[in-house]
């Protein structure tokens, strides 16, 4: 029979291989560490980093972002030097008055998505529509880009 933890004769246990790291070097070592990027991250706005499909076709690219529960009065759209941007800052305020007593609670929430257009985009034709909660910016390619549908050369 094999004694899984031996006993020397003075009664304390003895050594059993495996390290521990002490109090100290364990507290040294949590805050040596990068934090997870929630402490990094604005929790407190309850909105994140919108999401984005682009999708092209023949004749322009489309860029979709969901932003649910927002107007069309809330978003800045600029275009500098080929890079769209799409912003929005919010500043809510909410107040419940009951007897005696007011509550009042602060929002804020901002968020700012830059894309690189390429030099193929009719600047002075772009426009955007935001409709159920999705910003679609619509990117018309120049007529020198537009792809053209594929042709079929006979041989003579």
């Amino acid at each position: 029979m094999s004694n899984l933890v031996s006993f020397p004769k003075n009664g304390s246990l003895a050594k059993t291989g495996l390290d521990f790291p002490s109090w100290s070097n364990w507290i040294d070592s949590f805050f040596n560490t990068d934090l997870p990027n929630v402490f990094a991250s604005n929790f407190n706005s309850g909105m994140t980093l919108p999401k984005v499909n682009i999708k092209e076709t023949a004749d322009a690219y489309w860029v979709e972002m969901a932003v649910p529960g927002l107007q069309k009065t809330d978003f800045q759209i600029d275009l500098d030097n080929q890079v769209l941007s799409i912003a929005t800052e919010m500043n809510q305020e909410e107040q419940n008055e009951q007897v005696n007593y007011t509550r009042r609670e602060f929002g804020y929430a901002a968020f700012k998505r830059s894309f690189s257009l390429p030099e193929t985009i009719e600047e002075e034709n772009i426009n955007a529509t935001y409709e159920a909660g999705i910003l679609k910016i619509h990117l018309p390619k120049k007529e020198e880009a537009k792809q053209k549908p594929a042709k079929t050369i006979a041989i003579s």
